[in-house]
């Protein structure tokens, strides 16, 4: 009887789907005795109720009531079981982004299922103006550092500074094994030398197609893609919970420098399967139409070369962008000119690049710095760092008057070949216009099409949504404002406000097949700087302190008071340093001491051996008087002297 009622319960609840699907455990098997007893023809019933006695029809009644309440538990069990494994047993993929989102740079993913973690990407971020001192910001590594038996490796979709710049951060604390493709894992490899980690990392080398398991709960496909860097790829990441994807930094490029263009198909393809995510870059969502190929700046360089008769050429790019270098370097050639390379980073990437086979200089070209006083100007092309208007770049030291081997001359003709990151346009103006004092003619993205972005424009984006046709998808790498563009753009191409996500830094996503939401349980997210060889030991408070010295400069107060008595022996002397100039300022500096003074003698002598109540009413007293005096306001730093 109660294989009957479930059977009926089955019918009802689940349209019988359940009775011919093979599942495991006891689903599979009361499907089978259902399907049995559904053969089995049924016994005649022959007697009559009112022939059956009271204490009888007691017996049967507890009977029908005992199987019921059985019928119900496993039915029950069966629903519960049933469900648990189409939603992949119960447990969900948490999405965790550690950094690139509501900001530019810094991009690092982890991707967690069960007891396991997958990182993808780990990169810096450039210091903002008001950052004094600080060299790099590198995301929070805490969340992954408390969690360091769950992680299993890393994968890395290209080698630009924002998506590898922090793993020696990271590695030296967290020993796992690195996967990228060839030009990828051979930047990181000079990157792990310098800190003194290549050996102990394990590093695999993927080709774009291949698909490595990582763990027991993560296969990852390297997906060819196009970017301004050689060796890009997207990435589709397999798990129980179901399929991710994620863009990588990408364009459509029919016609790149080297390689194929971006593997379409393969999007399609997975896209077919089903995708359960999709996370996607914004850089450039706000910008309709389509990005160009990189080879249309081959033919502006083509053009420049060509009517720059008797000037020396000089190109700032970023270090990592091989296909402008080698653009250039085919330029020069053509043209008869040397090429000479300044900068560490682009030193150390044209290196490497030259190395692996994805920079092709002939023999001959390429030529140290120190030699270019061998050679007149028509002759020298020369590379460097500075795109961004980099304090210590070379173009930076060029423009100031303060590299030891190049002079800027009259004759010069300097290209930037490069847009300004949003924050550092103010930065890159500054030398455009000491470049510009100085005589050079300065080429610039303002003036010719001298570059080219390597992120894909709206349309292309829209390209990717629909290949991938994602069930949930989340916007990354981009600031609020392109991620709640690129959420519209979703939106415009039919997915549900309620399945797209906008996620911020230390959010965690946890989703199936079934469900996607954000949780209440935020990591540990945000920025650590890294200043010289300190890495976090510059936090908000001391770059607090710096822009208050840089503002409005400090004052010293110096006072020798008796120990026991209070009686002060000598001062206050007061030295001002970046508030006031002391010669000219002798009357505001006398006053100031005598303020300190009165103050002190008119303190309680109960308090005199209070040090830091004597430190507190020296700032006070000091801070009052200058803010009336100047309207500014000193960072003031008593030194009490205690003598015997």
């Amino acid at each position: 009887m109660f294989l009957t009622l479930i059977k009926k319960y089955i019918k009802i609840n689940y349209g019988g789907a359940v009775l011919n699907t093979k599942k495991t455990g006891d689903t599979e098997v009361i499907a089978e005795n259902t399907k049995k007893a559904e053969q089995k023809p049924r016994a005649k019933r022959t007697y009559n109720r009112k022939t059956v006695s009271n204490s009888d029809e007691k017996n049967i009644q507890e009977k029908v009531s005992d199987d019921n309440r059985s019928t119900k538990s496993i039915v029950k069990s069966v629903t519960r079981r049933g469900r648990g494994q189409r939603a992949g047993g119960g447990k969900k993929l948490k999405v965790i982004p550690l950094g690139g989102l509501h900001e530019i740079g810094k991009n690092i993913t982890c991707f967690e299922y069960d007891n396991e973690i997958l990182v993808l990407d780990c990169g810096v971020a450039f210091p903002e103006d008001d950052m004094l001192g600080i060299d790099l910001v590198i995301p929070d590594f805490t969340y992954l550092l408390n969690n360091r038996d769950k992680v299993k490796g890393i994968v890395i979709t290209h080698g630009h500074e924002d998506h590898i710049g922090s793993l020696p951060y990271l590695l030296r604390d967290l020993k796992v094994p690195v996967y990228g493709t060839k030009l990828t894992i051979g930047l990181i490899e000079a990157k792990l030398k310098e800190h003194n980690l290549l050996n102990s990392i394990e590093r695999h080398n993927v080709n774009a197609g291949e698909t490595v398991k990582i763990g027991d709960n993560f296969k990852v496909e390297f997906i060819r893609s196009n970017h301004s860097i050689a060796d890009a790829v997207a990435m589709a990441i397999t798990t129980p919970a179901g399929v991710v994807v994620h863009s990588g930094d990408f364009k459509i490029d029919f016609t790149p420098i080297q390689g194929d263009m971006i593997d379409l198909q393969r999007f399609a393809e997975i896209g077919k399967k089903g995708v359960l995510l999709f996370m996607c870059e914004s850089t450039n969502v706000e910008r309709p139409g389509y990005t160009m190929s990189e080879r249309s700046v081959g033919a502006i360089f083509e053009q420049i070369f060509d009517d720059s008769d008797g000037q020396r050429i000089m190109v700032a790019t970023f270090s990592s962008n091989i296909d402008r270098i080698q653009q250039i370097v085919n330029s020069a050639v053509k043209h008869s000119r040397k090429v000479a390379v300044i900068g560490r980073s682009m030193t150390n990437v044209v290196k490497t690049a030259i190395e692996l086979g994805y920079l092709s200089i002939p023999k001959g070209t390429l030529i140290e710095i120190g030699e270019i006083k061998n050679y007149t100007d028509e002759q020298l092309v020369i590379i460097m760092t500075g795109s961004q208007g980099e304090t210590m770049s070379a173009l930076s030291r060029i423009a100031q008057s303060e590299h030891r081997q190049v002079e800027i001359k009259p004759s010069d003709k300097v290209i930037i070949s490069a847009s300004p990151i949003p924050g550092n346009e103010k930065s890159v103006y500054k030398v455009i216009n000491e470049l510009l004092k100085k005589g050079a003619d300065v080429i610039y993205e303002g003036l010719m099409d001298v570059h080219v972005s390597g992120h894909a424009r709206a349309e292309e984006i829209k390209v990717l949504h629909a290949l991938v046709k994602p069930k949930y998808f989340v916007p990354v790498h981009g600031e609020y404002k392109m991620l709640k563009c690129h959420e519209k753009l979703a939106m415009d191409l039919g997915m549900d406000k309620k399945n797209v996500f906008v996620m911020a830094n230390g959010d965690c996503l946890e989703l199936n097949k079934q469900s996607a939401k954000l949780t209440q349980n935020a990591v540990p997210s945000g920025q650590v700087f890294v200043d010289g060889l300190g890495v976090g030991d510059v936090g908000n408070i001391v770059l607090r302190d710096r822009r208050h010295l840089s503002q409005d400069g400090l004052m010293i107060v110096v006072v020798a008071m008796d120990k026991y008595s209070g009686e002060i022996l000598s001062g206050p002397d007061i030295i001002s340093r970046g508030f006031v100039y002391v010669r000219e300022s002798e009357e505001l500096m006398d006053e100031a001491r005598n303020v300190v003074q009165q103050a002190l003698e008119q303190c309680d002598r109960r308090s005199s051996n209070e040090w830091a109540y004597i430190k507190t009413l020296i700032k006070d007293t000091l801070r009052d008087y200058l803010w009336h005096k100047t309207k500014r306001s000193p960072m003031i730093l008593p030194i009490v002297m205690d003598i015997e």
